[in-house]
């Protein structure tokens, strides 16, 4: 039986190969895609364990501008359930998942600014 999967967007740690490997244990394939209607910025983290498997304490946060000038280019991952939920525990409380769409038509889950 096929595992159902998700599609998600990611802009920031989660593309690091080292981050892959602590995370789910294997390397994603995605492909590159933008959103629109967003901007970057930053966000200290304090979570120990996340800057352990980013090697970073700063990392890039989704803004909402409703500006479909503003873009952001990401990588889009086919994952499980379970791996999504996997994402979930890794992002800190200054994100939330969201569904978007993306600049080609992507229904996909991304993390956002909470």
């Amino acid at each position: 039986m096929t595992q159902e999967k998700e599609k998600l967007f990611s802009y920031g740690t989660l593309r690091q190969k080292n981050v892959q490997i602590a995370s789910f244990g294997r390397l994603l394939h995605g492909s590159s895609d933008k959103i629109s209607g967003y901007r970057l910025d930053k966000v200290e983290i304090t979570d120990i364990d996340v800057i352990s498997k980013s090697g970073k304490n700063v990392h890039d946060i989704m803004i909402y501008t409703g500006n479909d000038e503003d873009t952001i280019d990401g990588t889009i991952f086919e994952i499980t359930k379970e791996e999504l939920k996997i994402a979930d525990n890794y992002e800190v409380d200054d994100y939330k998942r969201q569904k978007v769409t993306t600049i080609s038509g992507v229904e996909t889950w991304v993390y956002i600014a909470a």
